[in-house]
């Protein structure tokens, strides 16, 4: 039976337990019961925070209110590692109270479900699902179902579902398609705001970037009177630099994957700015320019997509609106928003990598959690860190 976390918020994975404890057996020594490594910690703990603006309460993209996140975790015998990750943009019936969104394609390599009518209406209109490359479907499957449910959607005959995805079948049997409808429906369920998790968790369970465990990672600025909030589900290459260090230079030795730039990337935007849906199509473009400062070469094979929206109740679109009076941010007051997104997306990256652990999967494969203490020693070499 598989082993599935519901993970919520905070630290630690948090939620239900169903079918049994979940027991990340493959995680480093000294790992949790949560499969959660003590020693893990996020940059800002070795001196890492990218710009000058300040991060909100969580640092995470729930800092943008009333965004919520939930994640659902799979982990069963040697071969499945995968999950999913869902991003609630506001507590109401997302489908009747519409949020503008818009897409930013780095490097096509990928499937984004839903992004053409996107690009199209510039509105988001489901919950934004995250999983594995062959569990899309699934992913559409579960954010209709829901939509569906939902009271006032009654009549409800067309959904466009938002789902993105990361190929995780190096560590992961991807193709027994183990991510169900249900799995999808928990995860929107289980969404809430506050800390989010990160690393090996939900969508990023199988995941490597760099060559090492990628995974789950969130960040957020403050500017002004507004928040930027970004999360990241890491699963590409090229040469690692953190802070403007070469890391994977440093390191490349004791990379699983070294010299490898291939892979995806997705991420996702929030804001409570009242932008258009053009000008979050913009936001999405810097936080995608952010993975350059990583070290990504932006192969063939990678899949770079960044999406963005808007919580503001100015630029929402509610069902059945007529002719209405909007508040929006002209494009001349985005700079600070585009600062912002650069900053927290690179943050988010770097989450992704500290925070995950070692995990072991289908065949015996193994993607190793960067080392922490060589990140440490490297960062003060080059006068960066603490």
């Amino acid at each position: 039976m598989t082993r599935r976390t519901a993970i919520t918020t905070g630290a630690a994975m948090i939620g239900a337990t169903l079918g049994g404890p979940f027991t990340a057996a493959s995680a480093e020594p000294g790992a949790s019961s949560s499969g959660r490594n003590p020693d893990r910690v996020r940059a800002r703990d070795l001196g890492v925070a990218p710009g000058d603006l300040e991060p909100g309460e969580h640092n995470a993209i729930t800092d943008v209110d009333g965004v919520r996140v939930g994640q659902v975790t799979l982990v069963d015998g040697d071969s499945v590692r995968t999950g999913v990750t869902a991003v609630v943009p506001h507590p109401g019936n997302v489908f009747a109270d519409k949020v503008p969104g818009g897409v930013y394609v780095g490097n096509a390599f990928g499937k984004l479900a839903g992004s053409t009518q996107v690009d199209e209406l510039g509105t988001i209109e489901t919950p934004i699902i995250l999983t594995n490359t062959l569990s899309v479907a699934r992913g559409l499957d579960g954010a209709v179902a829901w939509t569906l449910r939902q009271p006032g959607n009654e009549s409800v005959r067309s959904v466009n579902a938002l789902v993105g995805e990361t190929n995780d079948g190096a560590l992961n049997d991807i193709r027994g398609r183990h991510v169900t409808e249900e799995h999808v429906i928990e995860a929107i369920e289980q969404a809430a705001g506050g800390p989010v998790a990160e690393g090996a968790v939900g969508a990023g369970t199988g995941t490597t970037c760099f060559g090492w465990k990628g995974g789950i990672g969130t960040s957020s600025r403050i500017t002004g009177d507004y928040r930027v909030g970004v999360l990241v589900q890491t699963n590409y290459g090229g040469s690692l630099r953190i802070d403007g260090v070469p890391i994977g230079e440093e390191l490349e030795a004791g990379s699983d994957a070294a010299g490898t730039g291939d892979g995806s990337c997705m991420i996702v935007v929030a804001t409570d700015a009242p932008l258009t849906s053009r000008n979050l199509g913009r936001l999405g473009a810097r936080a995608v320019f952010a993975m350059a400062r990583t070290g990504s070469a932006f192969t063939n094979g990678s899949g770079d997509y960044a999406i963005a929206f808007s919580t503001s109740s100015d630029v929402r679109e509610p069902a059945g609106s007529d002719v209405r009076d909007q508040r929006i941010l002209p494009s001349a007051g985005t700079s600070p928003l585009f600062q912002a997104a650069l900053d927290a997306t690179e943050e988010a990256i770097y989450n992704s990598l500290f925070m995950a652990t070692t995990v072991t999967g289908d065949g015996g494969t193994t993607r190793h959690a960067i080392p922490l203490d060589d990140v440490r020693r490297l960062l003060r070499k080059y006068g960066r860190g603490r």
